[in-house]
């Protein structure tokens, strides 16, 4: 039997905690990479992640925890990173070792903000990792029902499906189902821009919308997603997968998801700034907003509600004046 691989995860957030608990139901060793050093030490004296999905219980001594990201990347042959795009260049600015001879996955569901790409083209262009090294995961999922042990679906993409099923190998389990896919930017993608409608459902319910308007503004947010990613990567992919509609449905519905949270704070008369105070995590959909925005003035596709989600955010403009624009809009 061959030596299993070595697994390093970027990121101490709730999606970092959730990866390394599926991992480790595989792995007898798994490295881990977080900033804060009281988050470690209190790892290894009480073995759950002090702030975030602290009810997942750990055994120590599967953890090689580092706050020293060189160190868990010359560790790892395969890396997964799991931590906001907006401090993405922030992390890797201190990097060293090269990333050109790993393997990268990413669980961010963000666009590199200092450059306009998602990530898994940021690794390709600045850090020279080959597109066949560079793989995604996404839902749809949360994490705080891996935390529950509840039954939970990840797709993992990648161009080499060798390298697919190595890590849906490990992180698959009797609650994790995984799925192979070989849309790298479509799933990449999708994952950015359902956080963006789903701050626009969240605006919505804010406002007092009711299910009945949510189900017609899912139906169009899945429609414009596809034209979207058409633009930026056309291939042949069906948007009903899970990969695309499954993950917006969760992300649009679902009490856990911190980007509808947001927006319902938004729609309730929040500003952005005093949106983003109150909640202990970070909405991606935030900053995904003004990066698809941007690269939709050159792709040129038909996309209301992400206009309509960047007039708010972006542009102070009142919630509701805007609404009752895209209302009209829909279909």
């Amino acid at each position: 039997m061959s030596k299993a691989p070595s697994f390093g995860v970027i990121g101490g957030g709730s999606w970092a905690t959730a990866i390394v608990k599926m991992l480790c139901e595989n792995l007898e060793q798994v490295n881990w990479y977080m900033r804060s050093v009281y988050a470690i030490e209190h790892i290894k004296k009480q073995d759950h992640n002090p702030n975030y999905l602290s009810s997942v219980e750990f055994d120590v001594n599967q953890l090689n925890l580092s706050n020293d990201i060189n160190e868990t990347v010359a560790a790892s042959d395969y890396i997964i990173f799991a931590i906001p795009s907006a401090f993405l260049k922030r992390e890797l600015d201190s990097l060293t070792v090269p990333l050109k001879d790993k393997i990268v996955f990413s669980a961010i569901k963000g666009i590199v903000p200092e450059t306009s790409l998602i990530v898994g083209e940021h690794f390709n262009e600045y850090f020279e990792v080959p597109m066949e090294n560079i793989g995604i995961l996404t839902g749809p999922c949360h994490a705080e029902e891996v935390a529950l042990e509840r039954l939970s679906y990840l797709t993992v993409a990648c161009q080499d499906e060798k390298k697919a099923e190595i890590v849906a190998g490990y992180l698959g389990s009797d609650y994790i189902t995984c799925k192979i896919s070989d849309d790298v930017i479509g799933t990449e993608y999708a994952a950015v821009l359902k956080n963006i409608y789903a701050i626009a459902a969240g605006i919505a319910h804010g406002l007092g919308y009711g299910d009945n308007f949510q189900s017609v503004l899912m139906s169009n947010a899945i429609r414009e997603m596809k034209k979207f990613i058409k633009k930026v990567h056309k291939m042949k992919r069906n948007i009903n997968d899970s990969a695309y509609l499954g993950d917006l449905l969760v992300t649009g519905y679902s009490i856990f998801s911190r980007n509808r949270m947001f927006g319902n704070m938004i729609g309730k008369g929040y500003t952005v700034k005093s949106a983003q105070m109150e909640m202990s995590m970070v909405a991606e959909g935030y900053y995904a907003t003004e990066s698809a925005y941007k690269i939709n003035k050159e792709k040129k596709a038909k996309t209301p509600i992400i206009n309509a989600v960047y007039e708010i955010l972006y542009e102070g403009k009142n919630p509701k004046k805007v609404f009752n624009k895209l209302v009209d809009k829909l279909d």
